[in-house]
């Protein structure tokens, strides 16, 4: 993208905000950079420079907007609908693997040598991993000082810079401010905001359109009890995080979702911000899915009545696999008895910062689940026997699964499971891994909504009928559920 020279200007010149995290505007004489669609008056088509990571404006000596705040735009949307390395290694980075194993521990878990990952972040990005990181860390501290009252030192080390001199350097490279001066800022900027005390406060930007109504509906109505909430208007759950645990409530807002956050560790922040976005799918850009979908006249009226859905995603894949076998071929209320009664059992308890929540414990571990009596279970014996068979892999790590999995060697692992049929591999491929052309032909939802459109209803005609819509046929399958009135489809009261 931001090697169209022209598409980039015109972008630029129409503050369009479609753009804002696939490109940004680097101004040569001012120094500056921007997202597309900052307020200021644009620049002169040959001031400008078009980069593709804030990383890169930074590495290359420009400094934020302190208008339009560029490092805090969507991000690009490209990491999330490719399975190639560098992609795989950019939700890596988001994950904070370089700040917890460095370089090394990104390249390993790619399967690359760390040359390799360096050369192929810098030929595409203009910047590698460490530079990518420390523009992460410069966010976090941002964040951090912004919306919390923490001395300078414990920011510094929450965000994960190694010395309080390195912290106050980029902070003043990045944001041609001191620390303080951001605090005081901020503090002037929203004074008459209320804080919630132990909570950190933040706004979590999207693309526009969103719709909120299968995103939160669907995360609500399949909630586990203990795990997960949906209470004053936010969807609140537990987090297990590399540092510690946390709870976040999230609630939807016409131009962002507002995210509280409470964390044992605050080293956490960027590792709980970046699962939140990605659970949420808010990285996704709405206008290339939908102008696809449109392409099939059965499924546009659809697109047009709502447009904008997300694919809800989870925060824990190997939580959500667990979850998928016990939800198989059984109704969302008995898959939540069952989860829950693990939950009781095998979870680990924790505090509810709200006096008033419900929340009292973390999901269980694969490690904590492969313990356990498989003839304990309240489940028919050939699902006890796949939950034993996945937790078992899910601990020893020979089922690897995570934002850096690839889609198809993990759909070709998941397969070899006992009970793994296409609709349980396809549904953990699109809401785990977040392979955004996951399909669910044989799914009952779908056939029936299949069928009352006009579309064919079989499986196998289904599925040639959507090659038309890929590489976004997960968004294809939150439309075609959408047609029914179950609770998964509706924001909550």
């Amino acid at each position: 993208m931001y090697t169209d020279t022209d598409r980039c200007v015109r972008a630029v010149q129409s503050k369009d905000a479609r753009f804002d995290g696939w490109f940004f505007t680097a101004v040569r004489t001012t120094r500056i950079y921007c997202r597309p669609s900052c307020p200021a008056v644009p620049p002169k088509v040959e001031n400008m420079t078009f980069l593709p990571s804030a990383a890169a404006c930074q590495q290359a000596g420009y400094r934020a907007c302190k208008r339009c705040r560029p490092d805090t735009s969507p991000g690009s949307p490209e990491w999330n609908a490719r399975a190639d390395a560098v992609a795989r290694a950019m939700r890596l980075i988001q994950d904070g693997v370089v700040d917890r194993e460095g370089v090394p521990g990104l390249a390993a878990r790619l399967g690359y040598s760390t040359r390799q990952v360096e050369r192929q972040l810098n030929a595409e990005l203009g910047a590698g991993p460490l530079a990518l990181a420390r523009a992460q860390r410069a966010q976090t501290a941002r964040l951090l000082i912004e919306t919390s009252a923490l001395p300078m030192g414990d920011v510094a080390f929450a965000a994960g810079f190694s010395s309080i001199r390195a912290f106050n350097d980029t902070v003043r490279e990045v944001f041609a401010l001191s620390p303080s001066e951001l605090r005081t800022r901020s503090a002037r900027a929203h004074r008459d905001q209320p804080r919630i005390p132990g909570t950190i406060s933040l706004r979590l930007p999207f693309r526009a359109p969103l719709n909120p109504d299968n995103l939160f509906g669907h995360l609500a109505a399949t909630a586990v009890p203990g795990v997960e909430e949906w209470r004053a208007g936010a969807y609140r759950r537990t987090l297990r995080l590399p540092y510690g645990t946390g709870v976040v409530a999230l609630a939807p807002r016409p131009d962002h979702i507002a995210c509280q956050l409470a964390l044992t560790d605050l080293r956490d922040l960027t590792i709980a911000i970046s699962r939140c976005r990605w659970m949420l799918d808010l990285d996704a850009d709405p206008e290339a899915v939908d102008e696809q979908l449109r392409s099939d006249p059965l499924l546009a009226p659809l697109v047009d009545k709502a447009p904008g859905r997300r694919v809800p995603r989870t925060v824990d894949a190997a939580e959500f696999a667990v979850r998928a076998v016990l939800g198989q071929q059984v109704s969302t209320a008995a898959a939540r008895t069952h989860a829950a009664r693990l939950v009781t059992a095998h979870g680990e308890p924790v505090a509810d910062p709200d006096p008033e929540g419900g929340l009292t414990h973390l999901f269980p571990s694969p490690r904590a689940l492969a313990a356990l009596d498989p003839e304990s279970l309240a489940l028919p014996r050939s699902r006890r026997a796949s939950l034993a068979t996945l937790v078992s892999a899910l601990a020893d790590g020979s089922l690897p699964l995570g934002v850096d999995s690839d889609w198809e060697a993990a759909r070709a692992r998941l397969a070899a499971l006992p009970g793994f049929g296409p609709w349980t591999t396809e549904v953990i491929a699109m809401r785990a891994l977040g392979d955004p052309d996951a399909f669910l032909p044989s799914d009952l939802g779908v056939r029936r909504a299949a069928a009352g459109l006009g579309l064919p209803s079989t499986p196998a005609a289904l599925t040639a009928r959507a090659a038309g819509w890929r590489p976004w046929r997960a968004y294809a399958v939150q439309y075609l559920w959408a047609t029914d009135s179950h609770p998964i489809n509706h924001l909550p009261a």
